[in-house]
């Protein structure tokens, strides 16, 4: 199905730039455009994650011959539900002119199927050098695509009044092994102490290679020259803690549980059916509590876990949104300008995730932290020192660049992590079968 839905991808591409070519704007008698141009701008994000009538608003405010139509893909700001309709949206040639992808690999394979415009010229006009301006590298082939948005890296949320009911610190830094023994001290029979959000098909692969993320350099599938990272023993044991976790300590909600039901993680802990749960910096809007699940319980921040303590700080891969511009659009010079402006000014104005803009200052960052949760329903719900804390003291892990098959490595890796976690093959199998699998992958798309 997959294959069947790229070739239809490929397809649709090549049509939609024909009739893209047939179709012309609405003009007035003087041959120029009729009143303010609209841009359709395709996100996962809904309002409580990214306050969209504040930040149009103010883009609008400043490009009064711009509008821009948010079409928010997802009601749980499920981000591979949106990715599932962007797909199908490019297939059926759906006027799409901004796109915004969640991470790097979703966004790299669009890049290989044609989905986006090269904005090198942009950049080039502009006069500013992308590595200067932004903390995540969005670049394909020497050439760059889409520009980030929010940067994102990693901590564990706590639900501080479990950890008080056990005698629990809130950890100022830990490591892989103290969260592991958090989880036994939070579970109980039928109850779990955490929740891992994936791998599945693809998507979430950051939950079966935790341990590899957490260091310096090579914090990834692939190391940083492009080589394959999967003789590195954290690999497996990130896979032997998740075994470990649901088999042994069972403190970990079961795979088999998350993929039949469907889980999510916003509700898994914020309706305290979980005591602690890994996740990105994007959740910081969400804590003190919103439409959908209001504040109930109070919720402290912890750093993400150490392979060993490193007094410097936490290593954590650095990610974030990517808004590229559709391939197919008509208004590439006014989709243009709104990735630009939300990339940059944009984030002050959105005023609820921690920017990739190198501009932002680290006074502004904690600035922007105590907006962000001074506008939440209950602020006094959050501790706000221990998120402070975790934010200020993580440090961006190397990892290689995007490549236009990450996604296809991710797809193959995950599934062997379904295997193991179901019990169709042990760990040596798989790290063994990983090993081949990335390998292959690597020497196919060799040049």
């Amino acid at each position: 199905m997959k294959r069947f839905l790229m070739l239809v991808l490929g397809l649709s591409l090549v049509i939609g730039i024909v009739a893209g070519c047939s179709q012309k704007q609405s003009t007035s008698s003087n041959g120029k455009e009729a009143g303010p141009e609209t841009i359709k701008f395709y996100t996962h994000g809904t309002e409580d994650g990214y306050a969209w009538k504040r930040t149009i608003s103010a883009f609008e405010e400043k490009y009064p011959d711009i509008k821009v139509d948010v079409v928010q893909l997802s009601e749980k700001q499920d981000s591979q539900e949106a990715l599932k309709k962007i797909d199908l949206a490019a297939a059926s040639g759906e006027e799409m002119d901004v796109i915004m992808f969640t991470n790097a690999a979703n966004y790299a394979q669009r890049v290989n199927l044609g989905m986006l415009e090269p904005i090198d010229s942009y950049i080039e006009k502009d006069g500013f050098k992308m590595e200067d301006e932004y903390k995540v590298d969005t670049s394909i082939n020497g050439k760059y695509y889409g520009v980030p948005g929010k940067f994102v890296s990693w901590y564990v949320l706590l639900n501080k009044d479990r950890l008080d009911a056990a005698g629990l610190e809130v950890p100022k830094s830990w490591t892989w092994d103290e969260f592991m023994e958090y989880a036994k001290k939070l579970s109980s029979k039928g109850h779990y102490a955490t929740y891992f959000h994936g791998p599945w098909d693809g998507a979430w692969i950051n939950y079966m290679s935790l341990r590899l993320q957490s260091q310096e350099k090579d914090a990834g599938f692939l190391k940083t020259d492009g080589t394959s990272n999967m003789d590195n023993p954290l690999y497996k044991e990130s896979l032997a803690m998740r075994l470990k976790m649901e088999k042994e300590d069972k403190t970990a909600v079961p795979y088999s549980s998350m993929i039949s039901q469907k889980m999510n993680y916003r509700d898994q802990f914020f309706t305290q059916a979980v005591d602690m749960i890994i996740t990105g910096t994007y959740m910081t809007a969400e804590l003190g509590g919103s439409e959908r699940f209001p504040a109930e319980f109070n919720v402290a921040v912890a750093p993400f876990p150490q392979n060993k303590i490193d007094e410097k700080g936490s290593y954590s891969v650095g990610e974030g949104d990517i808004l590229g511009i559709s391939a197919n659009s008509k208004h590439k010079d006014a989709a243009y300008k709104f990735i630009r402006w939300y990339s940059t000014e944009g984030q002050e104005a959105q005023g609820l995730n921690i920017p990739s803009w190198t501009k932002v200052s680290d006074e502004q960052i904690v600035e922007l932290i105590n907006k962000t949760l001074g506008e939440a329903k209950n602020p006094e719900k959050v501790d706000k020192d221990s998120l402070i804390h975790s934010i200020q003291t993580i440090i961006t892990a190397k990892a290689g660049k995007p490549v236009s098959y990450q996604s296809e490595i991710d797809q193959a890796l995950s599934a062997e992590f379904e295997k193991l976690i179901l019990d169709r093959q042990n760990l040596d199998e798989t790290v063994a079968n990983s090993k081949k699998i990335v390998q292959d992958i690597l020497d196919k798309n060799k040049k």
